[in-house]
């Protein structure tokens, strides 16, 4: 009997046999039905139809094959595996950047999520990402160390337009960069006497920067120097769960933005 990680490798080596079992495991099907979803040859088809009978993944009934509740088995561990990878691989590059100690659910949920990374013709691409969901948003809530120019500008204008219903908390240090600047800091005014926007000031740390415009979770990534590295955003609901939870952990012990607090 061939050891478990010789069956994976079995399977992994030929992208064929996969495409072969997971159809199979969705319906039964001719071998015209698995030639047009592979582009193998009928020798090739013949081959891995036999090497699957041989396991008990398949069987025959006529001119159709089916899997077999084991074959069902091990198309959608495989599947569920091949997963997981992809999303390592899509997540590889920025998980240096998703604090640990924030992060506590399973990165298989990000397996749909949309990732983006700056390249040298678009460098601020993870940026815009974060303004195209920003704009036409009914509700934002955010928590972050950090508030951009463009996205404040952005959820002003929404905001002052009747457009937009916003909920933010922010450390100090990104009311402190906001308020250093006099056109920033005037916007930020204008969102503190908004009666549909709502901002909290949070004393300590808050480890990234999570907007949540009408159920999407966006999270902006930057490294330790404030370079932008990439964004991700999902409308996983444990995600969603996640975000909406800590957003409420850091406004129940936040405090209000005052106009006076932009006056010091």
């Amino acid at each position: 009997m061939e050891t478990a990680l010789e069956e994976i490798e079995f399977l992994a080596l030929s992208a064929n046999r996969v495409t072969v079992l997971e159809c199979l495991s969705e319906r039964p099907q001719s071998r015209t039905d698995l030639a047009d979803a592979t582009g193998a040859s009928q020798a090739t088809l013949g081959r891995i139809l036999e090497d699957f009978e041989d396991r008990s993944w398949i069987r025959r009934d006529g001119g159709t094959y089916a899997a077999t509740p084991t074959g069902e088995l091990v198309s959608d561990g495989f599947t569920n595996l091949l997963t997981i990878v992809e999303t390592e691989q899509s997540l590889r590059e920025l998980v240096p950047y998703l604090p640990a100690e924030a992060i506590d659910f399973d990165l298989a949920h990000f397996a749909d999520a949309t990732i983006i990374q700056p390249s040298q013709t678009r460098p601020s691409a993870p940026l815009q990402r974060t303004l195209d969901l920003t704009t036409g948003a009914s509700e934002i809530k955010s928590f972050s160390h950090a508030f951009n120019n463009q996205s404040l500008a952005t959820v002003e204008e929404q905001v002052a337009a009747g457009e937009l219903t916003f909920y933010g908390v922010f450390s100090q240090s990104a009311i402190d960069a906001l308020t250093a600047e006099s056109e920033l800091c005037r916007l930020l005014k204008s969102l503190v006497d908004a009666e549909n926007a709502h901002i909290n000031v949070y004393d300590g740390e808050i480890p990234l920067a999570v907007t949540v415009p009408d159920g999407v979770v966006h999270l902006l990534l930057r490294d330790d120097r404030g370079i932008l590295q990439g964004s991700i955003d999902t409308e996983n609901e444990a995600v969603r769960s996640w975000a909406i939870e800590r957003f409420e952990e850091y406004w129940e012990v936040s405090r209000p933005l005052t106009v006076t607090d932009l006056s010091h």
